[in-house]
């Protein structure tokens, strides 16, 4: 697995109920159920993605995530979990909320913006920067709400949510001393562990 989703798999305790979106080919899935027998559910859009989750036996639902949750009750996991996919999204900030509405806890991770590779690209080259973490040009991309490490804590500080646990890793998921350092500057892809504030888990 990416060196993103290993670490993802070591804060997912054993047995634990988990709703993967975007979940991809199912491989965080597959292996969550073979090594902390995971009960879980994958939602993704793509037919190769579905197809590779039945070859896999993970359950998984053809979902456009843009569409809403609507289909799942309060409380209905424990976790939910979403990779590569925030920026994708109209609303990331209501598929937040809409995370922590079904699960418990919430992992997301996402490409920093603030990454000091991107910096240089646009400041010098004076162009929308292309990476391994952003491979795309500016009028292709999937990306619509690129973001940085900084403005992912600030969100989770207006919903007042409890940032539980937090990584960030290189282009190759990996971590590095100088990225855990200065997150938002040599962070190139960034990943929250989430839950709920108090107010809201009293309400």
């Amino acid at each position: 697995m990416r060196a993103d989703l290993t670490l993802i798999h070591d804060w997912v305790h054993d047995g634990a109920r988990v709703l993967d979106l975007a979940c991809g080919d199912g491989t965080l899935l597959d292996a969550l159920a073979r090594d902390k027998d995971v009960f879980g559910y994958g939602l993704e859009i793509d037919p190769d993605g579905i197809t590779a989750c039945l070859e896999r036996g993970v359950n998984v639902i053809e979902q456009d995530l843009d569409q809403g949750l609507a289909n799942f009750d309060d409380d209905a996991y424990d976790l939910v979990i979403m990779t590569q996919a925030l920026q994708a999204l109209r609303r990331p900030d209501l598929m937040l909320d809409e995370m922590l509405r079904i699960g418990r806890e919430a992992i997301i991770t996402f490409p920093n913006f603030a990454y000091w590779r991107h910096r240089l690209y646009l400041g010098f080259k004076g162009f929308m920067p292309v990476s391994r973490t952003l491979p795309h040009a500016w009028y292709d991309t999937p990306n619509i709400h690129l973001s940085t490490f900084n403005d992912f804590e600030r969100l989770c500080l207006d919903k007042q949510l409890v940032i539980t646990d937090r990584a960030v890793g290189n282009g190759a998921h990996q971590s590095h001393w100088s990225s855990r350092l200065w997150p938002n500057l040599f962070g190139e892809i960034a990943i929250f562990r989430v839950g709920r504030g108090h107010a809201r888990q009293q309400s």
